[in-house]
């Protein structure tokens, strides 16, 4: 199903997410290549430079006769190189043109010089290069060899033999191999369709046959032309009405055998929602289903269009549209319809989807908030697809993520929009596809407003990935072993590139991928990354007036939630949490980040009527209830106070106040201080009330009063509050038989400055294990100096009496000598 779109285009939800790009300039001598791109040769890879290492000679410049992109002018070496380099250059030529209109590579996996100058040597000069080339080649080849690299995957694939095999990128590669950045994300004004630029994904990945040797591969990109659609002249089909059946329709004449794809209807009177049946047929006596059951739509108020049937592709004359009119009235006959007819009858590569997980999270009213757990960080997601119960739906939905803002993380929205569904009787028009950026996180909230509805009845979430290109390999023999996992490596660079233009994707047969595998320490052996710093300077836990054990656990990226304890007695948000620090057994500080989450902690307070009212409130000119929250811990920030009633109709003003005790420099007297007020209403019997929702400010105690005015009603009665506070985690490594404490209650502490900071973009993608505090137990007053005096008022205060000291003493000499 699809949101509205212009009628003569409708919108095609299968096809919004190709990975393409915008046709890029062109620089010479390089070349960057777009996934799916129709445009030629442009910019240099980043990596060159860095591959090349040394600066340009003065005279390479001349010795090429060509302008050089800016980055290739640092990428080059010495003056042997500048004298090598107009005789290697033109041997590349045979690997990438670039010569405009060139086929560019579909993914941008390396970095390579263009054939994209003239030259006068010779074949002479030529060998010359070739065999350069080649040393060159050999060389890097044994210098990479020398050390084994080290892959945390390895899994099968089943080839069934010799020659061409095309595999589909399918989740755990996508998971475990070096991921697609997007580099660019466009949306077609007239289809409405969305098109991702990527580069950069799969470059660790390895392929090698039953020998250990390392075998050749492509990425290659395939998109499917564009349909070209034919008019059909229509033919009248009599009308059934039978007590069993009641059907009406047409036939439509393409004029001859045409391969297509599709059937569209056009011209027809909104509003409409009608089943539908599709047959075809080559000479009109023998038919074939080509939809059994579909559904078209045309709804304006709801904005919801599908005028477009899709089905496998065929070759035929005619085809039948017969309308189920069983539960509504019979449309006429459309002004126009026409088939999508393609060139060649071959599949595009399948879309790739996955089912998430996903839990209802704590909210406040009127919302409802789901956490969606993926397989990893780093997708090249584009779509979420939402499987909801229920009846008729309208509501707006967005999806965040956490994203590092400064030195903290911050909820960013990925995508919005309207969620509708319409259902009249046993027919269905729903747009429930959220689109959205690709996301960096494994973990995704997805916000629903509920409105007056009911909370929202999710029951499934999928994941639909951007169009992805094929793996194109050449084995010798029928099985082959991929490795991958590895971050540090580049993308490799195979002669097999230069059969690019001559590979049909398409009529390449299938691989298929085995089950995946963690490599082991030893099989990479050598070959192992150093580690992420996880432990920072030594600090005295015994300062802190809080010190929590964190429950021990399995190694690796744990997310610790800050409780409400930690919200009160730490420097709190308005703080940045400056004098939390995380430490070992050894006292060494663990670095964390800090991240606000987009859903609220949800914190049950008690709530009490009181049978007669506090001093400090007027006398009251009608019924009046007071109720009295009670804090569980002083010193929380802002908040908001959610109250709940099981009345069903009432009208209230209901107020939020706090007592002031008396002050010497302004008030002699206890006072009362509101906080704020407002109208609660519900006027429906048949739905329970809509909770109440009261902004708090930081209370400087730990009770409040809330003020009902009954008017001359009865009490409404408040059944149960609960406090929204700001949610806060933290983000840290946790090493091997590590036993972590979370200390924090200090003044004299600044925010931490740690590195983990700058390694933020690979810590984010990884999954994060979810882990709660041990309960809040202050340190014991013998047990902590900071609980008398902070250490540089205790060190100012001795310096300030040793020179007392001293002055006493130089005192008392001087009437001595004089004495």
């Amino acid at each position: 199903m699809s949101t509205r779109a212009p009628a003569s285009r409708p919108r095609d939800s299968s096809e919004d997410f190709r990975a393409t790009a915008p046709r890029p300039g062109t620089y010479q001598p390089a070349a960057k290549v777009w996934l799916h791109s129709t445009g030629d040769a442009s910019p240099l890879h980043p990596n060159a430079a860095a591959a090349l290492a040394t600066p340009l000679h003065p005279n390479a410049a001349a010795a090429l006769g060509t302008p050089l992109h800016p980055n290739a002018a640092a990428a080059l070496g010495t003056p042997l190189a500048a004298l090598l380099l107009a005789q290697i250059l033109p041997v590349f030529s045979v690997v990438a043109p670039c010569h405009r209109g060139a086929s560019p590579v579909s993914v941008r996996r390396q970095t390579f010089t263009t054939g994209c100058y003239a030259t006068t040597h010779g074949d002479a000069a030529l060998w010359c290069g070739l065999l350069i080339a080649a040393f060159c080649a050999v060389t890097l080849s044994g210098q990479q060899s020398a050390t084994p690299s080290a892959f945390r995957y390895e899994r099968p694939i089943v080839v069934g033999g010799p020659g061409p095999r095309r595999l589909a990128i399918d989740v755990p590669l996508l998971v475990g191999a070096a991921p697609f950045r997007v580099i660019a994300r466009t949306r077609d004004p007239k289809t409405d369709r969305v098109f991702v630029g990527l580069e950069d994904g799969l470059r660790d990945l390895r392929l090698y046959d039953a020998s250990g040797a390392e075998v050749g591969y492509l990425l290659m990109g395939y998109t499917p032309p564009e349909p070209t659609y034919k008019a059909a002249v229509m033919l009248p089909v009599a009308s059934v009405d039978t007590d069993t059946a009641k059907t009406s329709g047409f036939e439509a004449d393409l004029g001859e055998l045409t391969l297509i794809d599709r059937f569209r209807i056009d011209g027809l009177r909104p509003p409409f929602l009608k089943r539908v049946k599709l047959e075809a047929s080559g000479d009109r006596e023998h038919w074939t289903v080509l939809v059994s059951e579909g559904t078209l739509f045309d709804l304006p108020d709801e904005s919801l269009l599908q005028t477009e049937l899709r089905f496998a592709p065929g070759s035929f004359r005619y085809l039948r549209i017969t309308w189920d009119d069983t539960n509504s009235g019979r449309l006429p006959r459309p002004p126009a319809v026409f088939a999508g007819t393609i060139a060649h009858n071959t599949p595009p590569a399948p879309p790739l989807t996955a089912p998430l997980a996903f839990e209802r999270r704590p909210s406040e009213p009127g919302r409802s908030r789901f956490r969606i757990r993926l397989p990893g960080g780093r997708l090249p997601i584009a779509a979420l697809d939402l499987d909801v119960g229920g009846g008729h739906i309208l509501r707006e939905a967005g999806v965040f993520q956490a994203q590092l803002s400064g030195t903290q993380l911050a909820p960013v929205r990925l995508g919005q929009i309207t969620l509708a569904r319409v259902v009249r009787g046993a027919l269905t028009a729903s747009a429930l596809r959220i689109p959205m950026e690709p996301p960096t996180e494994s973990q995704l909230d997805l916000v629903v407003a509920d409105g007056d509805n009911p909370p929202f009845d999710l029951r499934g979430v999928t994941a639909v990935f951007v169009g992805l290109p094929w793996i194109y390999v050449e084995p010798a023999g029928s099985a082959l072993t991929a490795r991958y996992g590895n971050s540090t490596l580049t993308a490799p660079r195979y002669d097999l590139e230069a059969t690019r233009d001559q590979i049909r994707i398409e009529s390449v047969a299938d691989a298929a991928w085995g089950e995946p595998r963690a490599r082991t320490a030893e099989e990479n052996a050598g070959g192992a990354t150093p580690p992420l710093p996880t432990v920072g300077a030594t600090v005295d836990p015994g300062l802190f007036r809080y010190i929590r054990t964190v429950p021990e656990g399995s190694p690796g990226l744990i997310a610790l939630s800050l409780d409400a304890g930690v919200l009160a007695h730490s420097a709190g948000p308005s703080g940045q949490f400056g004098d939390l620090r995380v430490v070992d057994n050894a006292d060494r500080q663990i670095p964390y980040i800090v991240e606000q989450a987009s859903e609220p902690l949800s914190l049950d307070v008690t709530i009490e009527r009181l049978a007669k009212a506090p001093q400090t409130l007027p006398p009251a000119r009608s019924g009046r209830s007071v109720f009295r929250v009670k804090y569980p811990v002083d010193g929380l920030p802002e908040a908001r106070l959610v109250l709940t009633t099981s009345a069903r109709v009432f009208e209230r003003t209901v107020s939020l106040a706090e007592e002031r005790e008396p002050d010497r420099d302004r008030r002699r007297d206890a006072s009362l201080d509101t906080i704020a007020t407002t109208r609660w209403v519900h006027a429906d019997q048949d739905k329970p009330a809509t909770p109440l929702t009261l902004p708090v400010r930081q209370l400087r105690a730990t009770e409040a009063l809330v003020i009902v005015d009954e008017g001359d009603n009865t009490p409404l009665p408040i059944e149960g509050a609960r406090l929204l506070l700001p949610a806060y985690r933290i983000r840290l490594f946790r090493g091997t038989g590590a036993h972590l404490r979370v200390a924090y209650g200090r003044t004299d502490l600044e925010r931490p400055q740690y590195d983990l900071a700058l390694l933020a973009p690979q810590v984010l993608g990884a999954p994060a294990a979810d882990v709660a505090l041990d309960p809040e137990r202050p340190v014991a007053p013998g047990k902590t100096t900071a609980s008398i005096v902070s250490p540089r008022l205790f060190w100012g205060a001795l310096a300030l009496a040793v020179i007392v000291l001293l002055g006493l003493i130089a005192r008392l000499l001087k009437k001595e000598s004089v004495g």
